[in-house]
């Protein structure tokens, strides 16, 4: 099944040094730029790790359920669903939201099977403008 993303963020950050489950989900998420500044409670990756959780048990959740989950708005909740799911990460499902794939390994395939697909497209159109602006290949 093909999803669209509408951006995909990917952050160089340097892996925890010790092995923490939390740690580690902290440092995924960061590297795919799911949080910034003002994320400052954590909302989405708790909103994250509620969706992980339910995939484990092969549950969707919907947006009420998350908030209800997080202790979050059902608004903060939309808010990071969009985030999550213009990654790639989290799509809709029959009104309720689940990761993309069933874990984790498959949802950074799928991504990367995204990007490159884009990337091929961006080749073409690139060579099509060298040749056209007669710009020297090298």
């Amino acid at each position: 099944m093909i999803h669209e993303f509408t951006k995909v963020t990917v952050v160089r950050i340097k892996k925890p040094p010790k092995k923490n489950v939390n740690d580690d989900l902290q440092w995924f998420c960061s590297s795919l730029g799911l949080f910034n500044i003002r994320d400052r409670n954590s909302s989405c990756f708790r909103v994250f790790i509620e969706l992980l959780r339910h995939t484990r048990k092969g549950k969707s959740l919907s947006s009420d359920e998350l908030a209800n989950l997080t202790g979050l708005s059902r608004g903060t909740v939309v808010h990071h669903l969009r985030n999550l799911i213009s990654t790639g990460l989290v799509v809709p499902h029959r009104g309720k939201y689940v990761l993309r794939e069933g874990n984790l390994e498959n949802v950074v395939k799928e991504i990367k099977d995204d990007l490159d697909r884009v990337m091929k497209d961006l080749m073409a159109m690139a060579e099509e403008l060298d040749d056209e602006l007669q710009l020297e290949k090298r």
